[in-house]
């Protein structure tokens, strides 16, 4: 009878170092995730704050542009307001979208791609889009450890336990696969 209570409790000892272990691990993962979630939106507020000095030099260059100066500014304003990563996914397209456009604008304005300003904001722009795709990508690795993890036996039985559900991806929205249609 002994053994039996021996047998029992080792079972119960090693199912809770098991549970403990795989808790620690879940929050590591976890705030991994949202660490690299948090750079993502440093990136995104970054390419934000960018946003308002590249319409203002363009201003000065192409006053009558004023529609898509103002769809530039809305889609600056849609990205900071948003919170979940599918939200945030597509604000950002929308930006993207509405940055295309003023491109277009640019190429008509050979004075305004020839002002230094313009030119360093363009490069701050280039170098932010490039981070915002390291973050995305760190981000989305991040997220499929995770899910992988808290659907893997026995980890799965922990994580639904302790409630750690499946993380959402930052994804292009299914409109970013088309080339903007830009006419004037």
């Amino acid at each position: 009878m002994k053994k039996v209570w021996l047998i029992v409790l080792a079972v119960i000892l090693l199912l809770g170092f098991s549970g403990v272990g795989s808790y620690n691990e879940l929050v590591k993962m976890n705030e991994t995730v949202n660490g690299n979630w948090a750079q993502i939106n440093v990136q995104l507020q970054r390419r934000a704050d960018l946003i308002p000095n590249l319409v203002n030099t363009v201003k000065g260059y192409a006053a009558h542009e004023q529609e898509i100066l103002n769809n530039l500014a809305n889609a600056r304003a849609s990205l900071l307001g948003a919170q979940p990563p599918a939200e945030a996914a597509a604000a950002n397209d929308e930006l993207s979208s509405a940055l295309s456009r003023l491109l277009v604008i640019v190429e008509n304005y050979p004075n305004l791609k020839a002002d230094a300003n313009f030119r360093q904001l363009m490069d701050e722009l280039a170098g932010t889009e490039n981070r915002i795709a390291v973050a995305r990508k760190d981000y989305n690795d991040s997220v499929q450890t995770f899910n992988t993890r808290i659907k893997s036996f026995p980890t799965t039985i922990w994580a639904g336990m302790f409630g750690f559900d499946a993380r959402e991806y930052f994804q292009a929205d299914e409109s970013a696969q088309t080339v903007p249609q830009v006419s004037f």
